[in-house]
């Protein structure tokens, strides 16, 4: 990050700078991790970015907003692929520490807020896919990933098929509604045979089980073979989960955290048989230290230990943060390490032109995965590291996620090695590298229209779930329509042409097959690169003269079918389909989708609902911008800047023309809701469970457009609550506090008419 004053120092518009960019990173991060099964920062980058965030909105208060990082938890559940399930508790986070020290103060400010004595129960953290489980008199009836916390997707079809989770309980007794929490996961082994059979049959082979987890649990059957379809539920069965936690449940019949897991296991839910309750912080710090050294010795991949408090009152009284309760914490392993050759240093360029050194590794297993390649950073990085190519270096996970090459083993060197020399141009379209701007470290190429590299990343962001969320638009995809082998001129140039593709245009593409671990061509027999055509389908037909005859004839005449017949594939159908739902997305998509420096989700949605159109935010002035609460500054000179580049404007002018729509309908024009008003000015109101006709998204984007403030928990100052199936706490909340309630169809009154259109509406 730039250069951070010190807090004191700051000036509101430093703060508000900073705190953006804090923002983007962590919210990047969080897409990374939950939504992509990757990672782009390690536990204590991420844990820092949090913590100054925390800092600078506690000495700046106004720069605190309900969607702020720190109010919210985990990714978001925007895709179009499973429905949105509202969890009826909200689904937290936790803290983490990385050294004993830090755990041991922990526990010691949890023993003092607690004012008596405190076991603490000690569990195995799994580094899996967090699930929330609910039945409902004993059956199963909905299962959900995390989310954002509050909203995850129904994955409840899949998990019928994870064989360690029950659909009914047993025994009897059960509770009318509970949720319990767990971690979904590959064992070891079972992840080692998975990876066998998905390189035996050509297909992907996963980093991690984690990644392995949640591609698996996260799979849908629509366009899928009948193979495609037996290989999906191999995977789903191979599946395991541990259940460490409940969510909703009226008065549950133990006192303990430990107490609830022995119960549970007599449902027949699965728990950890590696728990252990303990009768002082030294104890813990003792099983915390004995799983560090034998981590190895665990049936699944652990990244931590998690310690709690096993006395559920305390848990009531020592509540929790907007993001994670104060009864527990994460202690996070330092990562392993280990040493392999490093076989070649090359360079990548990105969709921002951004050209990174990366390191090209033998093969090796640590902190659960196979790695072979990690990122260098840049020139600078690569010479403070002191690495050749040929050297032999100790590589280490950060956080247990990200490949970090440490430095050589200098003694192992035998002469062979050579330096690494950074290119003067670009290695994908030949341009002079060069700094953004002097003092830069970095080096960019400046051919950000025609770059392939460059427009291939763009391409691929604006399938991505933050953007607009196009699922046929990934990697392999982007990859095609800008890179192909075939045709020589790609059909997509720049990313102007994407709602102009049709069919004809995505079948002739062909490519070559690539390594996914490496990027080098993967051979035929012949020893030829293996090429494939992604969006067609190939069938064999009988020729021409065999028509009119039967079977009979067509043997008699020595006739078969070996005419190649060509159509389009299913992909490209899909692609085709799902770019033209895409068109009438909301505004703040379609901004995030145009890939403007620094102007990600939650720079898009302030931008959409104040200004209600591209043409208005083009129309604004620098202050305009500035001031509207989540741009600031750094994004306002970014989108002056985006405006001033004819082929973006190119880019705008063709989606137009393709039928993009670039604004909101129905929209009063920039600030016209707050600047009149508004039929909802001065009113606070909470939208909650699944409402009909409204994400959670657009809820909330709709009460701001009508000149009210969406707040996220309800309280005496809440107007209204709108509240669907799901609703859960909030509802309790509202009920008890006497606030006016809401269906979606009084929703509904209420953003059109104000106040006055639901007048009759009486608290329940």
């Amino acid at each position: 990050m730039a250069n951070e004053t010190a807090t004191e120092e700051l000036s509101l518009e430093q703060a508000a700078g900073q705190a953006g960019e804090l923002t983007e990173r962590i919210l990047a991060a969080r897409d990374a991790y939950y939504d992509r099964d990757a990672a782009i920062y390690s536990d204590q980058e991420y844990d820092g970015f949090i913590h100054r965030l925390e800092e600078l909105e506690r000495l700046f208060p106004e720069l605190q907003s309900q969607d702020s990082p720190t109010q919210t938890v985990g990714g978001r559940a925007e895709t179009t692929l499973f429905d949105p399930v509202t969890h009826a508790e909200r689904m937290l986070s936790l803290d983490n520490v990385f050294s004993i020290e830090e755990f041991e103060a922990w526990a010691a400010k949890t023993e003092r807020d607690s004012n008596r004595h405190v076991d603490y129960l000690c569990e195995l953290k799994i580094d899996g896919l967090a699930i929330n489980l609910r039945y409902e008199s004993g059956v199963l009836v909905s299962a959900a990933t995390r989310g954002d916390g509050v909203v995850g997707e129904d994955v409840t079809d899949n998990i019928r098929s994870v064989k360690s989770i029950p659909t009914r309980l047993k025994g009897t007794g059960h509770p009318s509604i509970v949720e319990v929490r767990g971690e979904v996961f590959f064992e070891v082994e079972t992840f080692r045979r998975l990876n066998a059979m998905q390189a035996e049959e050509g297909e992907r082979i996963f980093a991690n089980p984690r990644n392995a987890a949640s591609g698996s649990l996260r799979q849908v059957r629509e366009n899928k073979s009948q193979a495609q379809l037996d290989r999906m539920y191999r995977r789903l069965e191979g599946l395991s989960m541990l259940v460490h936690g409940i969510g909703a449940w009226a008065n549950p019949p133990v006192a303990s955290q430990s107490g609830t897991y022995e119960l549970l296991k007599t449902w027949g839910l699965p728990t950890s048989t590696h728990y252990r309750v303990v009768d002082s912080a030294r104890k813990a710090s003792e099983f915390i230290e004995y799983f560090g050294e034998h981590r190895g010795s665990v049936e699944h991949e652990i990244d931590g230990i998690v310690v709690k408090v096993d006395e559920l009152e305390l848990h009531d009284e020592l509540g929790a943060t907007s993001r994670a309760p104060r009864w527990a914490i994460a202690y996070k392993y330092p990562p392993e390490q280990v040493n392999t050759k490093l076989l070649d240093i090359v360079v990548s360029v990105g969709r921002t032109g951004r050209a990174t050194p990366f390191a090209v590794m033998e093969k090796v297993r640590v902190a659960g995965s196979e790695v072979r390649q990690a990122t260098l950073h840049n020139q600078d990085v690569v010479k403070a590291k002191g690495v050749l190519i040929g050297d032999t270096v100790v590589l280490r996970k950060a956080g247990d996620v990200i490949p970090e090459v440490l430095g050589p083993v200098v003694e192992l060197r035998d002469g062979s090695e050579r330096e690494f020399v950074m290119p003067a141009n670009c290695p994908e379209c030949g341009t002079p590298l060069k700094p953004a701007k002097e003092g830069d470290i970095d080096l960019r190429c400046p051919n950000a229209k025609s770059c392939p590299a460059q427009v291939r990343g763009r391409v691929e962001h604006i399938g991505s779930r933050g953007a607009l969320d196009i699922e046929a638009l990934g990697e392999v995809s982007a990859a095609a329509l800008t890179q192909p082998l075939v045709p020589e001129v790609p059909p997509l140039v720049t990313e102007a042409g994407l709602f102009a593709l049709t069919i004809d245009d995505l079948v002739g593409i062909e490519v070559i097959v690539k390594d996914a671990e490496t990027g080098l061509e993967r051979l035929d027999d012949d020893g030829e690169a293996r090429r494939r055509a992604p969006f067609q389908r190939v069938t064999l037909e009988y020729p021409p003269e065999a028509d009119g005859l039967d079977a009979a004839q067509r043997r008699k005449a020595g006739l078969r079918k070996n005419v190649r017949v060509v159509h389009p594939s299913a992909q490209a159908e899909t692609l085709l389909r799902e770019l033209e739902l895409a068109k009438t997305k909301p505004l703040a998509r379609i901004l995030v989708a145009l890939n403007i420096r620094h102007v990600g989700p939650v720079a898009a949605r302030a931008l959409a609902s104040y200004f209600g159109s591209l043409d208005a935010i083009r129309a604004a002035s620098r202050e305009q911008l500035a001031e509207v609460d989540g741009v600031g500054g750094i994004i306002a000179d970014a989108l002056i800047d985006w405006f001033t580049v004819d082929w973006h404007l190119e880019i705008v002018d063709r989606w137009t023309a393709a039928g993009v729509q670039f604004a909101t309908p129905g929209h009063p024009g920039p600030g016209a809701a707050a600047a009149a008003g508004g039929v909802l000015a001065g009113l606070t109101v909470v939208a909650t469970g699944s409402l009909e006709g409204f994400t959670r998204e657009g809820a909330q984007e709709a009460i701001v457009a009508a000149g009210g403030k969406a707040a996220s928990s309800v309280s005496k100052n809440t107007d209204f609550v709108a509240a669907g199936p799901g609703a859960g706490s909030k509802l309790a909340k509202a009920e008890q506090l006497g606030i006016p309630l809401l269906d979606a169809d009084g929703f509904r009154r209420l953003l059109e008419g104000g106040p006055d259109a639901v007048r009759d509406t009486k608290p329940r």
